[in-house]
Protein backbone atom coordinates (compact mmCIF):
# COMPACT_ATOMS: atom_id res chain seq x y z
CA UNK A 1 0.00 0.00 0.00
CA UNK A 2 1.40 3.42 -0.98
CA UNK A 3 2.02 5.76 1.93
CA UNK A 4 -0.09 8.81 1.15
CA UNK A 5 0.01 11.59 0.38
CA UNK A 6 3.18 11.44 -1.68
CA UNK A 7 2.19 14.08 -4.26
CA UNK A 8 0.11 17.24 -4.42
CA UNK A 9 -1.05 19.78 -7.00
CA UNK A 10 1.22 22.80 -6.60
CA UNK A 11 -0.29 25.00 -9.30
CA UNK A 12 -3.08 25.16 -11.88
CA UNK A 13 -3.42 26.99 -15.19
CA UNK A 14 -5.97 27.15 -18.00
CA UNK A 15 -6.22 28.31 -21.59
CA UNK A 16 -9.66 29.02 -23.03
CA UNK A 17 -10.40 30.13 -26.62
CA UNK A 18 -11.99 33.55 -26.95
CA UNK A 19 -14.73 32.54 -29.39
CA UNK A 20 -18.04 31.85 -27.65
CA UNK A 21 -20.65 29.74 -29.46
CA UNK A 22 -24.11 29.92 -27.92
CA UNK A 23 -27.13 27.68 -28.26
CA UNK A 24 -28.70 30.43 -30.37
CA UNK A 25 -25.89 29.94 -32.88
CA UNK A 26 -26.86 26.28 -33.29
CA UNK A 27 -30.51 27.23 -33.78
CA UNK A 28 -29.42 28.77 -37.09
CA UNK A 29 -27.92 25.56 -38.49
CA UNK A 30 -29.55 22.63 -36.69
CA UNK A 31 -33.05 21.48 -35.80
CA UNK A 32 -32.64 22.39 -32.13
CA UNK A 33 -33.36 25.14 -29.63
CA UNK A 34 -31.81 26.77 -26.62
CA UNK A 35 -34.54 25.32 -24.40
CA UNK A 36 -34.01 21.77 -25.72
CA UNK A 37 -30.24 21.94 -25.19
CA UNK A 38 -30.41 23.47 -21.71
CA UNK A 39 -33.06 21.04 -20.46
CA UNK A 40 -31.16 17.96 -21.62
CA UNK A 41 -27.55 19.01 -21.02
CA UNK A 42 -27.34 22.21 -18.99
CA UNK A 43 -25.10 23.73 -21.65
CA UNK A 44 -25.67 27.35 -22.70
CA UNK A 45 -22.40 28.12 -24.48
CA UNK A 46 -19.01 26.65 -25.30
CA UNK A 47 -15.65 27.84 -26.66
CA UNK A 48 -14.38 27.08 -30.16
CA UNK A 49 -10.68 27.36 -30.95
CA UNK A 50 -9.31 29.26 -33.93
CA UNK A 51 -7.56 27.27 -36.68
CA UNK A 52 -4.19 28.37 -35.29
CA UNK A 53 -5.09 27.33 -31.73
CA UNK A 54 -4.05 23.73 -31.13
CA UNK A 55 -3.87 21.39 -28.18
CA UNK A 56 -0.14 22.07 -27.95
CA UNK A 57 -0.47 25.87 -28.02
CA UNK A 58 -3.37 25.89 -25.55
CA UNK A 59 -1.58 23.32 -23.41
CA UNK A 60 1.59 25.40 -23.39
CA UNK A 61 -0.29 28.54 -22.34
CA UNK A 62 -2.04 26.64 -19.52
CA UNK A 63 1.27 25.11 -18.46
CA UNK A 64 3.02 28.50 -18.23
CA UNK A 65 0.31 29.71 -15.82
CA UNK A 66 0.46 26.53 -13.76
CA UNK A 67 4.26 26.71 -13.49
CA UNK A 68 4.05 30.34 -12.38
CA UNK A 69 1.51 29.52 -9.68
CA UNK A 70 3.61 26.59 -8.52
CA UNK A 71 6.65 28.85 -8.26
CA UNK A 72 8.75 26.70 -10.57
CA UNK A 73 10.06 26.69 -14.15
CA UNK A 74 9.86 24.41 -17.18
CA UNK A 75 13.55 23.52 -16.81
CA UNK A 76 12.72 21.88 -13.46
CA UNK A 77 10.10 19.52 -14.89
CA UNK A 78 10.94 15.82 -14.84
CA UNK A 79 7.97 14.81 -16.95
CA UNK A 80 5.07 16.04 -19.06
CA UNK A 81 1.91 13.95 -19.42
CA UNK A 82 -0.72 15.12 -21.89
CA UNK A 83 -4.21 13.66 -21.79
CA UNK A 84 -5.99 14.27 -25.07
CA UNK A 85 -8.31 12.64 -27.59
CA UNK A 86 -7.38 15.28 -30.17
CA UNK A 87 -3.58 15.32 -30.58
CA UNK A 88 -2.06 17.86 -32.94
CA UNK A 89 -0.83 14.98 -35.12
CA UNK A 90 -0.29 11.19 -34.90
CA UNK A 91 3.45 11.77 -34.51
CA UNK A 92 5.13 13.14 -32.50
CA UNK A 93 3.17 13.20 -29.26
CA UNK A 94 1.51 16.44 -28.24
CA UNK A 95 3.50 16.19 -25.00
CA UNK A 96 6.73 16.38 -27.01
CA UNK A 97 5.42 19.44 -28.81
CA UNK A 98 4.48 21.15 -25.54
CA UNK A 99 7.92 20.26 -24.17
CA UNK A 100 9.55 22.06 -27.10
CA UNK A 101 7.31 25.12 -26.70
CA UNK A 102 8.11 25.31 -22.98
CA UNK A 103 11.82 24.57 -23.28
CA UNK A 104 11.52 21.73 -20.74
CA UNK A 105 14.67 20.00 -21.97
CA UNK A 106 15.02 17.33 -19.29
CA UNK A 107 11.40 16.20 -19.10
CA UNK A 108 10.28 12.75 -20.26
CA UNK A 109 7.07 13.25 -22.22
CA UNK A 110 4.17 11.17 -23.47
CA UNK A 111 0.44 11.30 -24.30
CA UNK A 112 -2.32 9.19 -22.80
CA UNK A 113 -5.64 8.40 -24.48
CA UNK A 114 -8.30 8.02 -21.80
CA UNK A 115 -10.79 10.53 -23.24
CA UNK A 116 -12.76 12.42 -20.57
CA UNK A 117 -11.06 10.52 -17.75
CA UNK A 118 -7.65 11.55 -19.04
CA UNK A 119 -6.81 14.19 -16.43
CA UNK A 120 -7.56 11.80 -13.54
CA UNK A 121 -5.50 9.10 -15.27
CA UNK A 122 -2.69 11.63 -15.71
CA UNK A 123 -2.70 12.60 -12.03
CA UNK A 124 -2.54 8.92 -11.07
CA UNK A 125 0.38 8.28 -13.41
CA UNK A 126 2.20 11.41 -12.20
CA UNK A 127 1.81 10.27 -8.59
CA UNK A 128 3.18 6.86 -9.56
CA UNK A 129 6.22 8.37 -11.25
CA UNK A 130 6.95 10.41 -8.14
CA UNK A 131 6.38 7.39 -5.86
CA UNK A 132 8.90 5.29 -7.80
CA UNK A 133 11.53 8.02 -7.86
CA UNK A 134 11.25 8.77 -11.58
CA UNK A 135 10.74 12.46 -10.90
CA UNK A 136 9.94 15.13 -8.35
CA UNK A 137 7.85 17.45 -10.49
CA UNK A 138 5.45 16.33 -13.26
CA UNK A 139 3.27 18.52 -15.49
CA UNK A 140 -0.15 17.05 -16.28
CA UNK A 141 -2.08 18.68 -19.14
CA UNK A 142 -5.65 17.93 -20.18
CA UNK A 143 -6.28 19.55 -23.55
CA UNK A 144 -8.79 19.16 -26.33
CA UNK A 145 -9.77 20.61 -29.67
CA UNK A 146 -12.98 18.59 -29.87
CA UNK A 147 -14.44 20.77 -32.60
CA UNK A 148 -11.98 19.04 -34.95
CA UNK A 149 -13.63 15.64 -34.41
CA UNK A 150 -17.26 16.71 -33.93
CA UNK A 151 -19.73 16.52 -36.81
CA UNK A 152 -21.32 19.95 -37.13
CA UNK A 153 -24.31 18.32 -38.87
CA UNK A 154 -25.02 15.86 -36.06
CA UNK A 155 -27.46 17.44 -33.61
CA UNK A 156 -26.78 14.80 -30.96
CA UNK A 157 -23.07 15.65 -30.66
CA UNK A 158 -22.44 19.08 -32.22
CA UNK A 159 -24.08 20.92 -29.32
CA UNK A 160 -22.10 19.14 -26.61
CA UNK A 161 -18.42 19.81 -27.10
CA UNK A 162 -15.99 22.68 -26.73
CA UNK A 163 -12.25 23.37 -26.76
CA UNK A 164 -9.74 24.30 -24.07
CA UNK A 165 -6.84 23.15 -21.93
CA UNK A 166 -5.95 22.91 -18.27
CA UNK A 167 -2.64 22.08 -16.59
CA UNK A 168 -1.45 21.06 -13.14
CA UNK A 169 2.04 20.88 -11.67
CA UNK A 170 2.23 17.75 -9.51
CA UNK A 171 5.07 17.72 -6.97
CA UNK A 172 6.34 15.44 -4.21
CA UNK A 173 4.52 16.11 -0.95
CA UNK A 174 6.71 17.59 1.76
CA UNK A 175 4.94 16.02 4.72
CA UNK A 176 1.62 16.64 6.39
CA UNK A 177 -1.72 15.63 4.94
CA UNK A 178 -1.85 17.86 1.85
CA UNK A 179 -2.02 15.97 -1.42
CA UNK A 180 -3.62 13.03 -3.22
CA UNK A 181 -5.23 10.79 -0.60
CA UNK A 182 -6.64 8.17 -2.96
CA UNK A 183 -7.07 7.42 -6.64
CA UNK A 184 -8.98 4.91 -8.74
CA UNK A 185 -8.97 4.22 -12.49
CA UNK A 186 -10.77 1.57 -14.53
CA UNK A 187 -12.00 0.83 -18.07
CA UNK A 188 -14.19 -1.49 -20.15
CA UNK A 189 -13.30 -1.68 -23.83
CA UNK A 190 -16.20 -4.02 -24.60
CA UNK A 191 -18.46 -0.96 -24.80
CA UNK A 192 -16.29 0.97 -27.26
CA UNK A 193 -18.94 1.20 -29.98
CA UNK A 194 -21.20 3.34 -27.79
CA UNK A 195 -18.82 6.30 -28.16
CA UNK A 196 -16.15 6.11 -30.83
CA UNK A 197 -14.72 7.40 -34.10
CA UNK A 198 -15.04 4.55 -36.62
CA UNK A 199 -12.93 5.97 -39.46
CA UNK A 200 -9.61 7.70 -39.96
CA UNK A 201 -7.40 5.27 -38.01
CA UNK A 202 -5.29 2.36 -39.21
CA UNK A 203 -8.27 0.01 -39.52
CA UNK A 204 -10.08 2.36 -41.91
CA UNK A 205 -7.52 5.01 -42.96
CA UNK A 206 -8.63 8.45 -44.07
CA UNK A 207 -9.97 8.29 -47.61
CA UNK A 208 -12.65 9.78 -49.84
CA UNK A 209 -15.04 7.13 -48.51
CA UNK A 210 -14.34 8.00 -44.88
CA UNK A 211 -14.84 11.72 -45.53
CA UNK A 212 -17.99 11.11 -47.58
CA UNK A 213 -19.46 8.92 -44.83
CA UNK A 214 -18.30 11.39 -42.15
CA UNK A 215 -16.98 8.43 -40.17
CA UNK A 216 -13.93 10.43 -39.05
CA UNK A 217 -16.23 12.22 -36.59
CA UNK A 218 -17.50 11.08 -33.19
CA UNK A 219 -20.48 8.76 -33.04
CA UNK A 220 -22.34 8.42 -29.76
CA UNK A 221 -25.26 6.40 -28.44
CA UNK A 222 -26.27 9.13 -26.03
CA UNK A 223 -28.84 7.28 -23.92
CA UNK A 224 -26.57 4.29 -23.30
CA UNK A 225 -23.56 6.47 -22.56
CA UNK A 226 -25.65 8.40 -20.01
CA UNK A 227 -26.65 5.23 -18.15
CA UNK A 228 -23.09 3.91 -17.96
CA UNK A 229 -21.72 7.31 -16.93
CA UNK A 230 -24.09 7.52 -13.96
CA UNK A 231 -23.32 3.94 -12.86
CA UNK A 232 -19.55 4.04 -13.24
CA UNK A 233 -19.08 7.52 -11.76
CA UNK A 234 -21.02 6.30 -8.71
CA UNK A 235 -18.63 3.35 -8.39
CA UNK A 236 -15.63 5.66 -8.80
CA UNK A 237 -16.91 7.91 -6.01
CA UNK A 238 -17.42 4.97 -3.66
CA UNK A 239 -13.98 3.48 -4.24
CA UNK A 240 -12.10 6.79 -3.91
CA UNK A 241 -13.90 7.64 -0.68
CA UNK A 242 -13.26 4.17 0.79
CA UNK A 243 -9.58 4.27 -0.13
CA UNK A 244 -9.25 7.74 1.41
CA UNK A 245 -10.99 6.56 4.57
CA UNK A 246 -13.64 9.29 4.49
CA UNK A 247 -17.34 9.67 3.76
CA UNK A 248 -19.08 11.84 1.20
CA UNK A 249 -20.33 14.09 3.99
CA UNK A 250 -16.74 15.06 4.79
CA UNK A 251 -16.10 16.41 1.30
CA UNK A 252 -15.93 20.16 0.87
CA UNK A 253 -16.22 20.07 -2.92
CA UNK A 254 -17.01 17.62 -5.71
CA UNK A 255 -15.46 18.38 -9.10
CA UNK A 256 -16.99 16.01 -11.66
CA UNK A 257 -16.33 15.77 -15.36
CA UNK A 258 -18.50 18.41 -17.02
CA UNK A 259 -20.47 16.41 -19.59
CA UNK A 260 -24.11 16.81 -18.69
CA UNK A 261 -25.86 18.50 -15.78
CA UNK A 262 -28.10 15.47 -15.18
CA UNK A 263 -25.07 13.18 -14.83
CA UNK A 264 -23.49 15.69 -12.45
CA UNK A 265 -26.67 15.87 -10.35
CA UNK A 266 -26.96 12.07 -10.19
CA UNK A 267 -23.31 11.76 -9.10
CA UNK A 268 -23.74 14.40 -6.39
CA UNK A 269 -26.88 12.66 -5.10
CA UNK A 270 -25.06 9.32 -4.92
CA UNK A 271 -22.21 10.92 -2.96
CA UNK A 272 -24.73 12.52 -0.61
CA UNK A 273 -23.72 16.05 -1.50
CA UNK A 274 -25.91 19.11 -2.06
CA UNK A 275 -25.32 20.91 -5.36
CA UNK A 276 -23.88 23.81 -3.36
CA UNK A 277 -20.83 21.57 -2.82
CA UNK A 278 -20.50 20.68 -6.50
CA UNK A 279 -18.44 22.66 -9.01
CA UNK A 280 -20.46 23.18 -12.20
CA UNK A 281 -19.36 25.11 -15.28
CA UNK A 282 -20.77 22.88 -18.04
CA UNK A 283 -23.13 25.77 -18.85
CA UNK A 284 -20.13 27.95 -19.83
CA UNK A 285 -17.80 25.50 -21.56
CA UNK A 286 -19.78 22.41 -22.55
CA UNK A 287 -17.94 19.09 -22.55
CA UNK A 288 -14.21 19.72 -22.96
CA UNK A 289 -13.29 16.07 -22.24
CA UNK A 290 -9.88 15.79 -20.53
CA UNK A 291 -9.75 19.57 -20.02
CA UNK A 292 -13.00 19.78 -18.06
CA UNK A 293 -11.76 18.86 -14.57
CA UNK A 294 -8.70 21.15 -14.57
CA UNK A 295 -10.86 23.99 -15.97
CA UNK A 296 -13.38 23.45 -13.18
CA UNK A 297 -10.69 23.10 -10.51
CA UNK A 298 -9.00 26.34 -11.56
CA UNK A 299 -12.31 28.21 -11.61
CA UNK A 300 -13.23 26.87 -8.16
CA UNK A 301 -9.90 28.03 -6.77
CA UNK A 302 -10.22 31.44 -8.41
CA UNK A 303 -13.72 31.90 -6.98
CA UNK A 304 -12.59 30.95 -3.48
CA UNK A 305 -14.59 27.72 -3.41
CA UNK A 306 -11.41 25.67 -3.15
CA UNK A 307 -9.07 26.64 -0.31
CA UNK A 308 -6.05 25.04 1.41
CA UNK A 309 -7.04 22.18 3.69
CA UNK A 310 -10.32 21.39 1.92
CA UNK A 311 -11.22 17.86 0.84
CA UNK A 312 -12.09 17.67 -2.86
CA UNK A 313 -13.06 14.69 -4.99
CA UNK A 314 -12.53 14.46 -8.75
CA UNK A 315 -14.56 11.98 -10.79
CA UNK A 316 -14.79 11.37 -14.53
CA UNK A 317 -16.16 9.04 -17.19
CA UNK A 318 -15.29 8.89 -20.88
CA UNK A 319 -15.01 6.97 -24.13
CA UNK A 320 -13.37 3.61 -23.86
CA UNK A 321 -15.20 3.34 -21.58
CA UNK A 322 -12.86 4.76 -18.96
CA UNK A 323 -13.62 6.13 -15.53
CA UNK A 324 -11.67 7.32 -12.52
CA UNK A 325 -11.64 9.35 -9.35
CA UNK A 326 -9.33 10.93 -6.80
CA UNK A 327 -9.67 12.44 -3.34
CA UNK A 328 -7.31 15.32 -2.62
CA UNK A 329 -6.54 17.37 0.47
CA UNK A 330 -6.02 20.77 -1.14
Amino acid sequence: MIQRPIAYIAGLGVSIPERIVTNADFEKTLDTSDQWIVERTGIRERRFARPDETVSTMGKDAAVKALCRAGTTASELDGIIVATATPDSPLPSTACQIQALLGAERAATFDIAAACSGFVYGLTIAEGLIATGQGERILVVGGEKLTSITDSLDRSTAILFGDGAGAAVVQRASGGDRGILSAFIRSDGRLKLLLHIPGGGTVDPISEKVVRERSHYMKMAGREVFKHAVTEMAEACDVALTRAGITGEQLDLLVPHQANIRIIEATAKHAGLPMSKVMVNVDRYGNTSSASIPLALAQAEEEGRLKPGMLVMLVAFGAGFTWGSAVIRW
